[in-house]
């Protein structure tokens, strides 16, 4: 891992300069990760703006915080925590889980083709059908199928039954499932 810094020889390194609040050391590791915690609001949020404005939150929390990171477990999984809370956060303070809309009564069945299709789609292609899906769908979608969070721990966290949950889930699969169909076809 290239820190940019001779000072900062290591992650290990870079985490002890943030803990004494030095400049340089934050600034390497929000330079490090803040892409991937940006993407991360991103898939939740759906919307861009919103989401580098709660990356930004998310560093001011992780350097007020640093020292709650016990050493245990990877760095990145505890900033993944923060960032995906924030996230949840956000959504729960707007109340869009609750009014997301509904797509109810999807009879989709999955085509053979369809792993077939998605192999061809790139990255970007795939996050930008997953923040097409409504807040709660989309919310769900990420913190199952990308964090493996399990149904109960979703419930949890959002307030809802893990059926809930579950039903989200496979309606969001559903919808991404018919939207790539379409995609192929168009």
């Amino acid at each position: 891992m290239l820190l940019g810094s001779t000072k900062y020889t290591s992650l290990n390194d870079l985490i002890d300069g943030c803990l004494r609040n030095e400049r340089l050391a934050q600034q390497r590791l929000y330079e490090l990760y803040a892409a991937r915690m940006t993407g991360i609001c991103l898939r939740y949020i759906g919307d861009k703006e919103t989401a580098l404005d709660l990356m930004h939150d998310g560093f001011i929390k992780v350097f007020a915080n640093m020292q709650k990171f016990s050493g245990k477990g990877a760095f990145e999984g505890w900033l993944r925590k923060i960032f995906v809370n924030i996230s949840l956060e956000y959504l729960r303070k707007n109340d869009a889980l609750r009014s997301s809309d509904d797509i109810s009564d999807l009879q989709i069945q999955m085509a053979d083709d369809t792993e077939t299709i998605i192999e061809k789609m790139s990255a970007d292609e795939i996050v930008k059908l997953i923040n097409e899906l409504p807040a709660g769908f989309r919310t769900v979608f990420n913190m199952y199928a990308i964090e493996g969070y399990s149904h109960a721990e979703i419930a949890k966290q959002l307030g809802i039954n893990e059926a809930s949950s579950r039903s989200q889930f496979s309606r969001a699969r559903a919808v991404l499932q018919e939207r790539i169909k379409r995609n192929n076809r168009a």
